[in-house]
């Protein structure tokens, strides 16, 4: 009989789950193998067989890749908290440049008065997927197909809006079990993507959230703060011993 396959990081994100749409079992599995938990993948605010049952649904990739409620929750009401101390700007336009499920996005607006959403995503079949699932919730997103740059490029932001930034490009090999996460090894870098931000709106306040690993890369955190005209760190403990995560939250043309 042939082994049962373990549903972890490496089956959906790098094996042959990776651009499967997952069953509800197989989500629950996921949840089971890697964090003894059927219910981890918390969505949307539902547990998988609710937002499963409401005919939304997830790649292997994407289950692996999704911030999960009880994070993208603390994210949004961090983000709110500094956003609040912006007293010039009275509405919000929230981006995030590399979409997926739009779970953050989605908990960023909740927690932001006044805020709407606009997201990009350059593969189709997420793409395709998330607009199906976000067309269901309680938050209206602008979600667009294609890269960031081209999007934001074209697009003709609010002048009067403050600009929020949510930061979160796929990590794949970047982040190393022993070594962290490596910001400059992110696909792309968050580098370039705080330094395209600059470049397009160099006249607005902007603040940034970048999701982040517990253990970091020294040397690729300091590159990405010597951006930034304030920063603050933020790990989150959400026991998950090793893989916790956090923001790295930080302004240009501002300071709280």
């Amino acid at each position: 009989m042939p082994l049962k396959p373990v549903y972890d990081r490496a089956l959906l994100l790098h094996g042959p789950k990776r651009d499967k749409v997952l069953t509800l079992k197989e989500v629950r599995q996921y949840g089971i193998d890697s964090f003894s938990d059927p219910d981890y993948v918390q969505i949307y605010g539902m547990a998988p067989t609710v937002w499963y049952g409401r005919g939304i649904q997830l790649l292997g990739r994407t289950a692996v890749e999704c911030t999960r409620d009880s994070l993208a929750s603390r994210i949004g009401a961090d983000i709110a908290n500094i956003a609040a101390k912006l007293s010039q700007a009275a509405h919000f336009t929230v981006i995030d440049p590399f979409a997926g499920s739009c779970n953050t996005l989605y908990w960023i607006l909740r927690h932001v008065p006044n805020s709407q959403g606009m997201a990009c995503e350059f593969d189709r079949q997420v793409y395709e997927l998330t607009k199906r699932n976000i067309a269901r919730l309680d938050r209206t997103i602008d979600l667009q197909h294609g890269d960031y740059q081209s999007l934001l490029g074209a697009c003709r932001l609010p002048p009067d809006h403050g600009l929020i930034f949510f930061i979160a490009p796929p990590w794949g090999t970047a982040l190393d079990e022993v070594a962290g996460l490596d910001l400059r090894c992110t696909t792309p870098p968050i580098i370039d993507i705080i330094g395209f931000i600059r470049t397009t709106y160099p006249c607005r306040t902007v603040l940034l959230a970048t999701q982040v690993h517990e253990k970091l890369n020294p040397s690729s955190l300091h590159g990405v703060q010597a951006l930034l005209d304030w920063w603050d760190l933020r790990i989150y403990d959400v026991n998950d011993v090793g893989k916790n995560q956090g923001i790295l939250l930080g302004t240009r043309g501002w300071k709280p």
